[in-house]
């Protein structure tokens, strides 16, 4: 799992039928930015948990995705652990 910042979203007029009304966010986590499948209704500006590869796959219904945005952090809440 990774920590990321909703930076934008991406658009797709045509895409596999198994995406119909999938929703695409670009994703900063440091210096990457990487497009997930939002599954919590996140917004532009939100601290993200993103599920990756196999489980964000499975996580979506077996749809052929590498990311999934899986939950919204609250502000202030996320802290790292020693």
């Amino acid at each position: 799992m990774k920590i990321g910042k909703v930076v934008g979203s991406v658009w797709a007029t045509r895409k596999a039928g198994c995406l119909a009304g999938q929703t695409f966010l670009v994703i900063r986590t440091g210096t990457e930015q990487l497009v997930a499948a939002d599954q919590v209704g996140a917004g532009n500006g939100d601290s993200v948990l993103l599920a990756m590869g196999t489980v964000a796959s499975r996580y979506c219904m077996d749809a052929p995705i590498d990311a999934a945005v899986v939950a919204i952090i609250d502000e202030g809440q996320s802290h790292v652990c020693p």
